[in-house]
Formats: C-alpha cells, sequence, structure tokens
C-alpha cells in the first residue's frame, strides 16, 4: 500500500508556472507507475499526465501537451508536475494517483490517490 501526499498548489497568474509534488510513503514506490489528475468544479475528473515506473513511458493529455513536464525520483518517492503557461482553464484540485500495474490514462486503473491540491489560475 501506499499513501500520497499533494503538495505545490496555489493561486497564479495567468501565463506563470507551479510545480506541483507528490511525496510517496513506502519502500516500493518504484514498483507504482504514477499520474496527475485534476477535477475542475461542477466537471469530471480529467488526466494530465502519466509516468511509468522507470520513467520511460510518459503519456500527456493534450490539453497540457507542451506546456508541462512530469517526472519522478524512486530514490526520493516523489513524481512532480512542473506546469508552465499556465491559463485559467487549467483551475482544479490536482491528483495524484499510483498504479501497480502499467502505466495508463485511465482514471479507473489507479488504486491509490491522495487528498488534492488546489490550483488556480487568474486571468
Amino acid at each position: 500500500q501506499v499513501q500520497l501526499v499533494e503538495s505545490g498548489g496555489g493561486l497564479v497568474q495567468a501565463g506563470g508556472s507551479l510545480r506541483l509534488s507528490c511525496a510517496a510513503s513506502g519502500r516500493t514506490f518504484s514498483a507504482y507507475s504514477m499520474a496527475w489528475f485534476r477535477q475542475a468544479p461542477g466537471k469530471e475528473r480529467e488526466f494530465v499526465a502519466a509516468i511509468s515506473q522507470s520513467s520511460g513511458t510518459i503519456y500527456y493529455a493534450d490539453s497540457v501537451k507542451g506546456r508541462s513536464t512530469i517526472s519522478r525520483d524512486n530514490a526520493k518517492n516523489t513524481v512532480w508536475l512542473q506546469m508552465n503557461n499556465l491559463r485559467p482553464e487549467d483551475t482544479a484540485v490536482y491528483y495524484c494517483a499510483a498504479d501497480r500495474l502499467g502505466v495508463t490514462t485511465s482514471r479507473y486503473n489507479y488504486d491509490y490517490w491522495g487528498q488534492g491540491t488546489q490550483v488556480t489560475v487568474s486571468s
């Protein structure tokens, strides 16, 4: 089992940047594929980015591709999401998720979730 804690959210102006962090507990972090999802008010939770256990496979949603970078350090039990050129439509609660199986973009495949961190982008 793994516990996830996100941080790094906040209020930023459009065009700004944020770096979200997700710290995982446990000694088997390297066994999990990791992902970021987000959920805006009144909308379903949507995929943002995912990274495989060895960082060999990475996926991005079209909405963030070219503006965001997902990375991980298995020695630090941490995954990051660097977001640049933020837009008001990026406003949402961002969730970190972990899955023991192969990396995927589907939220239904992820077994463990953090509590979320709020990102608000003002225009």
